[in-house]
């Protein structure tokens, strides 16, 4: 991999990680379309260990407010917003069905699912099932009102986005949604939510490059695309949650919508 190839995946990475689009579908497509050779899990997770940096630099005081919560039990948040020991639950509790499907699957996910139809199928569906929890979800609740087993709806919903082109953000704030959770409220939960599991395989895939014995042709071009993704995944943050402040998601299913039918467009006619 190049270093040029390096810097656009890691701006695809930090423009589709937190928008509903999937990231982990576009990191296929681009290189797929482009004919660059496919770069492969351990870049891709590399590129999701910068826009967990995004993620943590972003949230860093709700996550101090968790942490400190969590062991002190203090009722509130620094800005009053939530019960830092119920949110950090029901974080705790998510995070374990994408932990046990990440161990079990992964390697049947690299070899079997990092297909274009896939992510045409999924990109398509996931699309559709946002729009209607969007359209009809109640969109009531404020993440003071997150409950454990909130936590283990929206941690299933994560699970699934292993599959490419589901879409992680997408998935796990269609699952709020259909629970009844504001849009802002559904996609801070969600970018949270996100933190521990990005830890974890950020964690192990930086074990299995020290015991590979990666070298630096390996580890520069993932270090270019980890910084890349993380300064543009901050921007993204701020510019979606200020989105959601004002708007409703249906830009991003007519953008899953017309993606997925080039896709099967060229597939078919190439």
């Amino acid at each position: 991999m190049t270093p040029f190839q390096a810097i656009i995946l890691g701006i695809v990475q930090g423009l589709t990680e937190f928008l509903p689009v999937s990231s982990s579908g576009h990191l296929i497509l681009v290189p797929y379309f482009l004919h660059w050779p496919d770069q492969g899990l351990d870049f891709d997770v590399a590129v999701n260990t910068g826009t967990l940096l995004a993620i943590l630099a972003y949230f860093h005081r709700d996550i101090r407010d968790l942490i400190t919560g969590f062991f002190t039990g203090a009722p509130r948040s620094r800005d009053g917003e939530f019960n830092p020991r119920l949110v950090a639950w029901a974080i705790i509790v998510g995070t374990v069905p994408a932990g046990i499907a990440g161990l079990l699957g992964k390697h049947w996910i690299e070899t079997q699912l990092r297909s274009p139809w896939v992510i045409a199928g999924t990109t398509f569906f996931y699309g559709i099932l946002l729009f209607l929890a969007d359209r009809f979800g109640r969109k009531e609740r404020t993440i003071d009102q997150v409950t454990m087993m909130d936590g283990v709806v929206v941690g299933c919903a994560q699970a699934l986005a292993l599959i490419p082109g589901t879409s992680r953000s997408g998935i796990t704030i269609t699952a709020a949604l259909l629970l009844g959770f504001m849009r802002p409220s559904a996609a801070r939960f969600s970018f949270l939510l996100t933190i521990p599991i990005s830890v974890l395989a950020a964690g192990k895939s930086a074990h299995d490059l020290m015991k590979a014995g990666a070298g630096a042709a390996q580890l520069v071009p993932m270090a270019i695309g980890l910084v890349v993704s993380a300064v543009v995944g901050y921007g993204v943050i701020a510019w979606l949650l200020a989105w959601l402040r004002r708007r409703d998601l249906t830009v991003f299913v007519v953008y899953r919508v017309i993606l997925s039918a080039v896709i099967v467009a060229v597939l078919v006619f190439r």
